[in-house]
């Protein structure tokens, strides 16, 4: 019988993997340049648990998605451009989505050159362009051999066990926000677990857990 290979092309356990993948360089960038920019460490985490930026996972996650079926056949003028436009979008909605339902800011670029809303700019979209290109014709081909050749017994129930345990931390971690901006309008918990998540997740939690995130203005 054939040997099974664990995610064998284009599948969702890939996707997956280069979300997780971006999640966690998402993080560690971040820091990073916040630690030259201001000359301090702070936590960049975009998750309760765990060191995961999920802006960087869908951002990620979209350029494979949407770039990855025919990656090799696309030029990397084109792959520069469409990441340069995934980025920027996906970083604004992102923005949107923050600032609209939850009443919060993780960030504001009114202030910097070429800004679009203060939800991203065009210099930051050419970072994620070349970021993209990077990815998509260098990283991707190299990391998705290399993932094949993890034995199949091992990948897949590392592969389950990690997707129920990140998409459990999303599920908190977005109800803790959408619990603050109820809390924040006044709305006492109507369920057990709202009542939970004002003892364990409360704004001083959260604005310790987030510390750049700000209330919206």
């Amino acid at each position: 019988m054939e040997e099974k290979v664990f995610a064998k092309g284009f599948c969702f356990a890939k996707v997956f993997i280069f979300f997780v993948i971006g999640c966690l360089l998402g993080t560690y960038y971040e820091e990073l340049l916040w630690f030259f920019q201001h000359h301090e460490w702070s936590s960049r985490d975009g998750l309760i648990y765990g060191p995961f930026s999920p802006i960087y996972g869908v951002g990620v996650l979209i350029f494979v998605v949407l770039l990855g079926k025919k990656n090799d056949q696309r030029s990397l003028l084109k792959t520069f451009l469409y990441a340069t436009l995934i980025g920027g979008v996906t970083e604004y909605l992102t923005g949107w989505i923050a600032d609209t339902i939850f009443g919060v800011q993780f960030w504001d670029y009114s202030h910097e050159f070429l800004n679009i809303q203060g939800r991203t700019t065009i210099p930051f979209m050419v970072v994620w362009g070349i970021g993209g290109t990077i990815l998509m014709k260098v990283i991707y081909p190299f990391v998705s051999k290399w993932v094949e050749k993890i034995p199949y017994r091992i990948g897949m129930p590392i592969y389950r066990i990690f997707l129920f345990l990140l998409l459990l931390d999303i599920i908190i971690t977005y109800s803790a926000f959408g619990r603050m901006a109820l809390r924040n309008q006044g709305k006492k918990p109507f369920t057990i677990i709202g009542k939970l998540y004002d003892q364990y997740y409360d704004n001083e939690f959260m604005y310790e857990r987030f510390p750049v995130m700000r209330p919206k203005n």
